[in-house]
């Protein structure tokens, strides 16, 4: 099979996927409608009210939220593997999440507490600054530590502190705002409105047009700094772009549904496996197509496996993404032991 038949296939079928996936969002629930009854509310000929307000205040709002972060969610994970060049680098095991989650829930604390209500803006720029403080502590242990194993581990390590704090801070708040905040924490799509739709779009749209614009000098450094500098990229000005695209994608993410875990790891990588390449030209929009499929997925299963229950978001992401990540260790384990 020729590379573009592949790549061709690949994209149809990452397309038909989230495709599907978006529209059995839309029918199933815990309320179920039929295929008719959310053509009609779409195209505006709905008659039953109950419906309409379902599909389009609840639902399609939600599922163009879950396409949306899913997207952001892979692209930062293949940013952060590209910039530590290491296939298990992601923002929820470099801490970037955790770190978002901490400025976040301190922030809602904050405002709660003193009547105040948080906006879309407040939350994205209070999980930009926790997730780059998060991501300065990585950088500064980066560069005394030439391991990459060790690199991760530390990640862990300020992820399991930053969620330690949360956990303390959420305990303390007020019984009124516990719930809100727990359910949050948990990482969780349900309650999105149309202004978060338009605020996050704002946001994860421009910065995964900026990272696609960086997608030659991406292939470069993939190939090593040295070779980077030797074919004119500004590798400093490069790696500054990475991080600051890697940490504000993820930050958005958290900002609006809390922290989700193993997106930003399994996606990548079972995208390029598909793919058969792993160009960042190529690799990057397979990525926004598989993160919106993934996380479509893992939603659909997170609010009607035990509905009307719903359980949370990283709850299922982690079931199916961990294992990936697993496959991936003893993966590189072998062919390391091969050479």
């Amino acid at each position: 099979m020729t590379t573009t038949r592949r790549l061709s296939l690949a994209y149809l079928a990452l397309t038909a996927g989230a495709a599907v996936l978006f529209a059995l969002n839309l029918f199933w629930g815990s309320v179920s409608l039929t295929p008719g009854a959310v053509a009609a509310a779409l195209l505006g000929r709905g008659e039953d009210a109950l419906a309409v307000g379902i599909v389009l205040q609840l639902r399609l709002p939600r599922a163009v939220m879950v396409v949306l972060l899913g997207a952001a969610l892979s692209a930062a994970g293949y940013l952060l593997q590209t910039f530590f060049a290491n296939p298990i680098a992601g923002p929820f095991v470099m801490g970037v999440s955790s770190g978002a989650k901490l400025a976040v829930a301190l922030t809602m604390v904050v405002f709660l507490q003193r009547g105040l209500l948080t906006g879309s803006a407040t939350l994205i720029i209070a999980a930009f600054a926790g997730s780059m403080a998060a991501m300065a502590f990585v950088l500064v242990v980066a560069r005394r530590v030439p391991r990459m194993s060790i690199l991760v581990i530390c990640g862990i390590m300020i992820g399991y502190i930053c969620s330690a704090v949360t956990d303390i801070v959420v305990t303390f708040a007020q019984d009124s705002n516990i719930v809100n905040l727990h359910n949050w924490s948990m990482g969780s799509f349900s309650g999105m409105t149309w202004a978060n739709v338009g605020a996050a779009a704002c946001v994860v749209l421009p910065a995964l047009a900026a990272a696609f614009l960086l997608s030659k000098p991406m292939a470069a450094y993939q190939m090593g700094e040295s070779y980077a500098r030797s074919v004119g990229v500004p590798v400093r000005a490069f790696s500054t772009a990475l991080v600051l695209l890697s940490s504000l994608l993820s930050a958005c993410v958290t900002a609006f549904a809390g922290p989700i875990s193993f997106v930003g790891i399994a996606v990548p990588h079972l995208v390029k496996n598909l793919l058969g390449s792993a160009k960042p030209l190529y690799v990057l929009p397979g990525c926004c197509l598989g993160g919106a499929a993934f996380c479509l997925l893992c939603d659909l299963i997170a609010r009607s496996l035990f509905a009307p229950t719903e359980l949370s978001i990283s709850s299922v992401t982690a079931v199916f993404g961990a294992p990936v990540v697993i496959w991936l260790l003893v993966r590189r384990q072998t062919q390391e032991g091969r050479e």
